[in-house]
């Protein structure tokens, strides 16, 4: 690995990549968002001149040290978790959510949620952490202030709500009517 690697920019680049526009990068997703690391590589060497020593060693050390654990690499290919703004839908695998999940937003969205329940709004799916703390976050970045909200997980699974695993802290979801919110604190 270069010395001087900033593995957060790598990161950053990887999230544009791999979640936002990968067509500006020459990347091809499967169904599923897999692409392959030797692809991701040369794209990432084409991108930046001090990338271009850039080896499959150093995406796994990204994929490794993300706190969010938002990548997922395997038999040479890579994939975004979560976080999708492509056009289409990535296909997820259903799943048994935990009984309760949370949700960080903006005092500014709380009417429209009311209204209409927790929606992708531009990304795929909407985000639900398993803890406060992790919600309470995702909601610093709408608002210094955020409003946290607490899904009733197990009772809208059981009406028909489809939730899908994200990764050990974020599950995913299409629409959470309000019903199944709280504010919470």
């Amino acid at each position: 690995m270069p010395r001087d690697l900033d593995l957060t920019r790598v990161s950053r680049t990887l999230s544009h990549a791999l979640r936002h526009e990968p067509w500006l990068y020459e990347l091809e997703l499967d169904g599923e968002g897999w692409t392959s690391v030797d692809a991701v590589l040369a794209a990432l060497r084409e991108e930046r001149r001090e990338w271009r020593d850039l080896t499959a060693d150093d995406i796994a050390r990204v994929v490794e040290t993300s706190s969010k654990r938002r990548y997922e690499m395997a038999d040479g290919r890579l994939r975004a978790l979560y976080g999708h703004s492509l056009p289409g839908k990535l296909a997820r695998t259903l799943a048994a959510p935990p009984a309760q999940l949370f949700h960080g937003t903006s005092p500014a969205s709380l009417e429209a949620i009311r209204a209409g329940g927790l929606r992708p709004m531009s990304r795929q799916y909407v985000h639900l952490s398993i803890d406060r703390a992790g919600a309470r976050e995702v909601g610093r970045r709408k608002s210094t202030q955020p409003v946290l909200l607490a899904v009733r997980a197990t009772d809208a699974h059981a009406a028909g709500t489809r939730f899908y695993e994200g990764n050990e802290k974020v599950w995913l979801s299409d629409v959470i009517p309000w019903t199944f919110l709280a504010i919470d604190g």
